[in-house]
C-alpha cells in the first residue's frame, strides 16, 4: 500500500512539474496581441508533434486557434499562417521587415552566402548571378542539350530491370545538376561528392545539435568535405588555361562581368543550385511516374504527345527548345504532380522588427511559416482537389492565379523553375517513350515533412 501511495505521489509530482514547465514556457513567450497558440517544451517546443502529425498538426491548430497561430518548431518561436491573403502579402513584401527565416541548421550547412539566407541588395546580386547561369535563354542555347545528353545516360538500358524509381530519380537529379556545374571531373570526384551530399541534405533539416552522431554534425562535416572538393577543383581551374563549358567556369572566370563572386560565394552558389533543384526534380519525377501509372488515360495522352515529338526526329536526335515548348500536356502533368504531392509545404520568413499583420503583433526575430500546402487542396480553386487531373492546368490562367504558390512568389519566386521543368520534361520524354512499367510491392509513400517512399518505390521496367 505504501509503495502504491509513493508511486501515485511521484506521478502527481511529475505531472505537476511538467505542467509547470509548459506553463512557464507559455508565459515566457506570451505578449499582448500575439496570435493564440501553444509553445510546448523549452528548446524542443512542439517539434515532435509537428513532424509526427504533419498536416493534421496544422488542421488541429487551425480548428482551435484560427488560420494564424503561434507555436515553437524548428528550434524557434514561430507564427504559422494558413491564411491565403496573409501568405500572399508576406511573399510579396520582403522589403517591409520580412526576410528569409530558414532554420539555423540549414543556414549553417548551406552557407551564409546561399540565396535562401541573404536579402536586400545582396540577394539581388546573388540572384542575378544565379539567373545568369540558368536563365531561359541560357537553357535554350546551352543547357537543354546537356540535360538531354545526361538524361540518356541515366535512363540507358533499363529493359527487364527491377528498379527503385525513387533511387533512380535521386541519382538522376544529382548527376545532371553536378554535370551542369562541373562537366569534366572524373567519376571518382562525383562519387566522393555524392557521398557527402546525402549527409548534407539530411543535416540541413535537423535540429542544430552539434554532437558526434547527430544528423546536424554529420551534415556540417559533409559541408566541410564538399568545400574541400570544390576548392581543389577551383584551384585546378585557376591554374589551367583550358576553358570548360560549364557553370563553374562561368563563375570562376567571371564570364558575366556584372557578377564577380568570391570563392566562398562561388561554392555556396554551387551548393545552392544542387540543393534547391535536387529534391524538387527528383521527387516530382518519381511522383509523376506514380500518378501516371495509376491513371492510364493521362499516361496515354502524355505518350501520344512525346511520340509525336519523337516521330519527327531521327534516332538519337536530341530534344530541341521547340520540342520542349510544345510539351503542353507534360507541363500540365508536372504542375498537377507538384500540387497534389505538395513537394514544398511552405516557406519561412523572419521579422526584422516588431510588426502588425492581420491585426496580430508579431515580435521581432520571430519566424513566420507561410504554410501554402492547404491552398493546394482548396476545392474552389481546384475542384475535386484530391483527384489527379492534369487537364485542369491546360487553362493557363490557373498558373497565374493569385493564390498559386507552387514556385513561391514575389522576389523569391524560384529562379530554377524553368530548368527544373525542363529536366523533368526530358526525363518523362525518355522514360515514357522507351519503357512501360508495373509497380512491385505497392510501397507506402509519406508526404510530410518530405515526400518519400521509406522503403523505395519499385518498378518492373520493360522496353516499350
Amino acid at each position: 500500500m505504501e509503495v502504491l501511495m509513493a508511486v501515485c505521489l511521484l506521478s502527481l509530482w511529475v505531472c505537476f512539474f511538467c505542467f509547470a514547465i509548459l506553463k512557464w514556457n507559455e508565459m515566457r513567450h506570451s505578449r499582448k496581441g500575439v496570435p493564440p497558440g501553444t509553445m510546448g517544451w523549452p528548446f524542443f517546443g512542439e517539434n515532435a508533434e509537428f513532424l509526427r502529425q504533419g498536416p493534421d498538426f496544422m488542421k488541429n491548430k487551425k480548428a482551435r486557434y484560427g488560420p494564424v497561430f503561434k507555436t515553437h518548431i524548428l528550434g524557434c518561436p514561430t507564427i504559422i499562417s494558413v491564411d491565403p491573403e496573409l501568405n500572399r502579402y508576406i511573399l510579396l513584401n520582403e522589403g517591409k521587415g520580412l526576410v528569409p527565416g530558414y532554420p539555423q541548421s540549414m543556414l549553417d550547412i548551406l552557407g551564409k552566402c546561399n540565396i535562401s539566407a541573404v536579402y536586400g541588395t545582396t540577394h539581388k546580386y546573388i540572384r542575378g548571378s544565379l539567373l545568369s547561369l540558368i536563365a531561359p535563354s541560357t537553357i535554350k542555347d546551352q543547357l537543354l542539350s546537356k540535360v538531354d545528353k545526361y538524361m540518356r545516360i541515366c535512363l540507358h538500358n533499363l529493359d527487364g530491370e527491377t528498379i527503385d524509381i525513387q533511387e533512380q530519380t535521386n541519382d538522376m537529379a544529382l548527376f545532371i545538376s553536378f554535370k551542369l556545374i562541373v562537366d569534366t571531373e572524373s567519376s571518382s570526384v562525383y562519387d566522393a561528392f555524392k557521398a557527402e551530399f546525402s549527409k548534407l541534405l539530411i543535416g540541413s533539416l535537423s535540429l542544430p545539435i552539434n554532437f558526434p552522431g547527430t544528423n546536424y554534425h554529420r551534415g556540417f562535416q559533409a559541408r566541410k568535405n564538399i568545400i574541400k572538393i570544390m576548392e581543389q577543383i577551383i584551384k585546378k581551374r585557376r591554374a589551367s588555361s583550358m576553358n570548360h563549358d560549364d557553370m563553374l567556369d562561368n563563375l570562376v572566370r567571371n564570364v558575366d562581368s556584372k557578377y564577380e563572386l568570391s570563392d566562398e560565394e562561388i561554392i555556396d552558389q554551387t551548393i545552392t543550385i544542387l540543393y534547391s533543384g535536387y529534391e524538387t526534380v527528383s521527387t516530382t519525377s518519381m511522383m509523376a511516374i506514380k500518378y501516371l501509372h495509376d491513371h492510364p488515360r493521362a499516361l496515354q495522352e502524355l505518350r501520344d504527345e512525346h511520340f509525336m515529338i519523337q516521330n519527327g526526329k531521327k534516332p538519337e536526335e536530341p530534344i530541341e527548345w521547340t520540342d520542349y515548348k510544345s510539351m503542353t500536356f507534360t507541363h500540365a502533368v508536372i504542375f498537377e504532380t507538384l500540387r497534389l504531392a505538395t513537394i514544398v509545404n511552405g516557406v519561412l520568413r523572419k521579422t526584422t522588427k516588431e510588426m502588425k499583420l492581420k491585426g496580430f503583433v508579431i515580435p521581432k526575430e520571430w519566424r513566420i511559416y507561410v504554410y501554402t500546402r492547404e491552398i493546394n487542396y482548396d476545392p474552389i480553386l481546384y475542384p475535386e482537389p484530391l483527384t489527379f487531373n492534369p487537364w485542369r492546368w491546360l487553362d493557363k490562367s490557373l498558373e497565374s492565379h493569385r493564390y498559386c504558390f507552387l514556385f513561391g512568389g514575389g522576389s523569391r519566386l524560384c529562379p530554377g523553375k524553368e530548368l527544373g521543368i525542363v529536366t523533368i520534361s526530358t526525363f518523362l520524354h525518355y522514360f515514357v517513350t522507351r519503357y512501360r512499367w508495373e509497380e512491385i510491392g505497392g510501397e507506402e509513400i509519406h508526404k510530410f515533412p518530405r515526400v518519400e517512399a521509406p522503403k523505395g518505390l519499385h518498378l518492373k521496367v520493360l522496353k516499350y
